[in-house]
């Protein structure tokens, strides 16, 4: 998080060309895959049980996870309160999940995104006093990603799976579109 947050910070601070800004987010995903952080089942929707990823797929889906889920909250961050907004409600979600399936570390630290996110806003409405810049929304883009990866998509079932998706779906279209 703390890298993500510094390449984000120094794109703030000085413009990055979005190829440099884009390798080095691969680059932190694939520091985060390494560290063992990575999405190596889904649940299988039309069948029982569970729908394993080799080495190779399991690399692909977890590095596209991470850059398009933290280039989502970064795109969506031009409108007032909007990132914010959604990491709040992603977070929530997902630390919800999280409980339920008693992972309480991942619970809390999605609870700790989602107050600062909230704690945020108030400040982030229009008209904005603050703006979150490329430094916050990456990392908050980059928490609901790997937090996400960490609990429920992978010790969960079909809800588990589909709740970060269906959460950040406007993000996501928005950033497919």
């Amino acid at each position: 998080g703390t890298f993500m947050y510094i390449l984000g910070v120094i794109d703030d601070l000085k413009y990055l060309p979005p190829m440099v800004k884009f390798v080095g987010q691969i680059a932190i995903a694939c520091a985060v895959y390494y560290n063992g952080i990575r999405i190596e089942f889904i649940t299988n929707f039309f069948g029982g049980g569970l729908s394993h990823f080799g080495n190779v797929v399991c690399f692909i889906v977890t590095i596209l996870w991470i850059v398009g889920i933290t280039n989502t909250v970064n795109l969506i961050d031009g409108l007032d309160g909007l990132a914010a907004g959604t990491a709040a409600i992603a977070s929530l979600s997902i630390a919800y999940v999280a409980y339920i399936h008693g992972m309480y570390l991942v619970s809390c630290s999605m609870l700790a995104v989602s107050g600062g996110a909230l704690g945020f806003l108030p400040f982030n409405f229009y008209p904005a006093k603050i703006f979150m810049g490329d430094g916050g929304s990456l990392f908050l883009g980059f928490s609901i990603a790997t937090l996400s990866i960490l609990g429920p998509v992978k010790g969960a079932a079909v809800i588990a799976v589909i709740v970060p998706v269906v959460v950040l779906g406007l993000p996501i279209f928005d950033t497919a579109f």
